[in-house]
């Protein structure tokens, strides 16, 4: 078991090395004795994290601090790290069943059509938190909830507190990277294996690791919407008008949501200055369906499509709560279609599924031989 001082080091590393990322260049010996300097007055360093009671392991991996510097803007993590909170947001499991991986091998060797489904639990690995996962999710860590569309539209003020702790959780958000799970997934899809992948999530992860025949059902983070006029702008070119337009403003932060943002408090978000379309002046919304909002009915149509062509179904880390995505698992279901489902914990649709693994989808989908 690695000490948090070796972990902390090396995600501190890597951090800072992330292209996305402004304060990345750095000079490296710069970015070291930084880490070095912070980790020499941390406590619990020579800790194993194990051994770290849950609330300083949760902090380990939130606190954010921005401030300006010389007109740009520095992202400094406090026991921030990328790679000592892949396990933070992991429900515990069993460990892996020899039979249950035989089982999936062969559903996965039957299917000629195989539709994935792909939801918040696969990104858990990457250090992204879900909403809903025993003891390790949002709504169990905390009483915050996600923003709604209809008061995001509305309210001038609550689009200003969005986009302040948007803005702040950004660099480590964009910074996140693909794990084994979407590997397989899209080495699953170059073998001819996988005929269409659709996800819930707006982390951008599939498309990172290289899937193509993808839908994203929720949109992606990684662009920006007016809402007025439709123009779309990459969330990159949008972070630097947030710089220009705060120069002096500054923030800390503790606790990651899922989407991307971070908790401020209400003092820190009032002076937060936000850019409107530069084609139109409306409000500009991440291309993302919030909850309340609705799922584009072309999007649901083409979906359900896929599955009515597809010979089976395989949902990968995902309770299926939701109703935009449980629609298609009822479609499946009208179509005869063998179902598949690894998650840990029960989902809405365990006893519509042939087979169900309880297991982490990064440990379990590189077993699983596509060909």
């Amino acid at each position: 078991m690695p000490t948090i001082l070796q972990v902390v080091m090396a995600g501190y590393w890597e951090k800072f090395s992330i292209s996305n990322n402004r304060a990345s260049d750095k000079p490296h010996w710069l970015r070291y004795c930084h880490c070095a300097k912070l980790l020499r007055c941390a406590p619990f360093s020579s800790l194993p994290i194990s051994q770290l009671p849950i609330s300083q392991r949760m902090k380990m991996s939130f606190g954010l601090t921005f401030r300006s510097a010389k007109g740009r803007w520095i992202a400094n993590p406090s026991w921030q790290c990328s790679k000592a909170s892949i396990g933070l947001f992991v429900p515990a499991s069993p460990p892996l069943d020899p039979e249950k991986v035989k089982e999936l091998q062969r559903f996965i060797t039957l299917s000629k059509r195989l539709l994935v489904m792909t939801g918040a639990g696969i990104s858990t690995e990457s250090g992204i938190p879900d909403y809903r996962s025993e003891k390790v999710g949002l709504y169990a860590r905390t009483d915050r909830r996600p923003i709604q569309h209809g008061d995001f539209v509305r309210s001038a003020p609550i689009r200003q507190r969005y986009w302040a702790r948007n803005f702040v959780g950004w660099p480590q958000f964009s910074s996140h990277q693909p794990n084994p799970a979407h590997w397989a997934l899209s080495t699953w899809e170059k073998l001819g294996k996988l005929y269409w992948l659709v996800t819930q999530n707006v982390d951008a992860l599939h498309t990172k690791a290289g899937s193509r025949r993808l839908t994203e059902l929720h949109g992606c983070m990684h662009r920006v919407l007016c809402l007025d006029c439709g123009e779309q702008t990459p969330r990159g070119v949008l972070q630097e008008r947030f710089q220009v337009l705060n120069p002096t403003w500054s923030a800390e932060a503790y606790g990651l949501a899922p989407d991307g943002d971070v908790f401020l408090s209400e003092e820190q978000v009032r002076s937060f200055q936000v850019p409107s379309c530069v084609q139109c002046g409306g409000h500009l919304k991440p291309d993302v369906v919030f909850f309340g909002d609705t799922v584009n009915p072309d999007k649901v149509d083409f979906v359900h499509k896929r599955v009515k062509e597809a010979d089976s179904l395989l949902v990968v880390g995902s309770s299926l709560q939701v109703y935009s995505s449980y629609r298609f698992i009822l479609t499946a279901r009208e179509k005869k279609l063998p179902i598949a489902i690894l998650n840990i914990g029960p989902t809405r649709s365990d006893d519509l599924a042939c087979l169900k693994l309880n297991s982490r989808c990064g440990e379990l989908l590189p077993l699983i031989d596509p060909r």
